[in-house]
């Protein structure tokens, strides 16, 4: 039996069960209630798309909206609950079917499923005599309103002797743990991804030529991704020319794209809820210039060195520490630093002297969201600041050193409006890491023969 992407069941099975233990040592227990996110209106009378919560799905595999997951936890058993959206003919034939309360059971693998509308009416119940609740603390959605009527109609039970839980319990954290450690289902959705997205840049690559606009190659990365069967862009695609690639969030617009400009393209896609990340610099007419080569040469050491220490042994600070190196010392050898008032690489480090030039960190976790959730620290240190994470198998982080000079009075103007930014997604082994986006060329000679063939 599959669940709604035609996976098998037994992986979100699996990952109830593994939450219902970690809820079990923690507080022998309780009731866990978790909502998938709501719809939002774009404008009058249409929806953006919906994407849903990334925690649900990780849970239950079910992408409606409208849906609640409840985990009822003891010693003895785990069942779980499902509220979905009802089945209604009129709706659907608007909206698109829905799976409805009598299939979900065999359909997600769950003990019970009951209508949306039921949730007020039977979690009070569910909620009495239980030790926990287990939620996501902080969140602005309707549920916290919810939870306190729930609680406030339990103490009404008191009276035949029902008992109220005593505490709440962060969920979020304990499924972010679990989200940072990827099994093999996941990796290989991710791999995949990578590909679609590696494919999406050399057909921006081969497409690029002065006179296009930014929104053209834009366009070739979507038509890229969705021919080959990607649901969704993994975030808002970056594509920046010339000066724009300086900033650091620039969407994709109407600039042109000009004889002597770099093009930095920072795309990926959504696979089956997974995204990929990737970001390549190329010459907008295939050719990079030798102050272009030079800024670009820096960036891919820097890179390859942060590569180096992405594995067991190494901490997640670690590959950010090696980018720096590189890059600051690129940058003295440039002279775009000062060494007379700066000093050494040692002493550019520590001033942070590279910030101008360097302003965002080399990585972040990669999964069901672009920017994934893990701790960067590691949990329950006791240093101060908490030690860094150390890197272990299965965690997949990004891997994006980059340099962005802007006019100013004090740089060399052959260096106006550069801005390189090289990224890949790695996946943590035992040995070296694995580069799942690496379909598409880094080397700058290599990008040069890819465009120069296409031309």
């Amino acid at each position: 039996m599959t669940t709604m992407n035609n996976f098998p069941k037994d992986i979100y099975a699996n990952r109830r069960a593994r939450l219902a233990e970690i809820m079990l040592r923690k507080s022998d227990g309780g009731v866990l209630v978790l909502e998938t996110a709501p719809e939002h209106f774009r404008n009058r009378d249409s929806d953006f798309p919906y994407r849903h919560d990334s925690d649900f799905y990780y849970l239950t595999g079910f992408t409606e909206p409208g849906a609640t997951l409840v985990m009822m936890v003891d010693k003895k058993s785990c069942k779980t609950i499902i509220f979905c959206r009802p089945k209604d003919l009129e709706r659907e034939i608007w909206d698109g079917w829905r799976l409805g309360p009598e299939a979900a059971p065999v359909q997600l693998g769950v003990d019970q499923a009951f209508a949306q509308s039921e949730l007020d009416n039977l979690m009070p119940d569910f909620l009495a005599d239980q030790p926990a609740i287990y939620s996501r603390l902080g969140s602005e959605g309707p549920l916290q309103n919810q939870l306190k009527n729930w609680l406030h109609k339990v103490k009404g039970m008191s009276r035949s002797g029902a008992s109220t839980p005593n505490r709440i319990e962060d969920v979020e954290a304990m499924i972010h743990e679990m989200r940072l450690f990827k099994d093999s289902h996941e990796v290989n959705i991710m791999r995949t991804a990578g590909k679609i997205a590696a494919d999406g840049h050399i057909s921006a690559m081969k497409a690029s030529k002065p006179g296009l606009r930014e929104y053209h190659l834009e366009a070739s990365l979507l038509y890229s991704f969705r021919n080959a069967g990607a649901q969704s862009v993994a975030y808002n695609s970056i594509v920046a020319g010339g000066a724009n690639a300086c900033v650091l969030h620039h969407r994709a617009g109407n600039a042109e794209l000009k004889d002597g400009d770099l093009c930095l393209i920072d795309a990926g896609c959504e696979l089956d809820g997974y995204a990929s990340d990737i970001t390549r610099t190329f010459p907008v007419n295939g050719k990079f210039s030798g102050p272009q080569r030079a800024i670009y040469d820096i960036v891919l050491a820097a890179q390859e060195a942060a590569i180096a220490v992405t594995k067991m042994g190494f901490d997640f600070q670690a590959p950010h520490d090696a980018a720096l190196k590189v890059l600051t010392q690129g940058l003295l050898d440039l002279n775009l630093l000062d060494k007379k008032t700066i000093g050494g690489l040692d002493n550019a480090l520590e001033t942070k002297a590279y910030q101008r030039f360097y302003m965002h960190r080399t990585s972040h976790w990669l999964g069901m969201d672009v920017h994934d959730v893990g701790n960067y620290r590691e949990p329950g240190s006791s240093t101060k600041p908490k030690a860094w994470r150390s890197l272990k198998p299965n965690m997949v982080l990004t891997i994006e050193p980059g340099l962005y000079i802007r006019k100013a009075d004090d740089v060399n103007p052959q260096y106006w409006d550069i801005g390189i930014r090289i990224e890949d997604d790695a996946l943590v082994t035992n040995g070296e890491c694995e580069l799942m986006s690496r379909g598409v060329p880094v080397k700058a000679d290599e990008i040069e023969y890819l465009m120069k063939k296409s031309s």
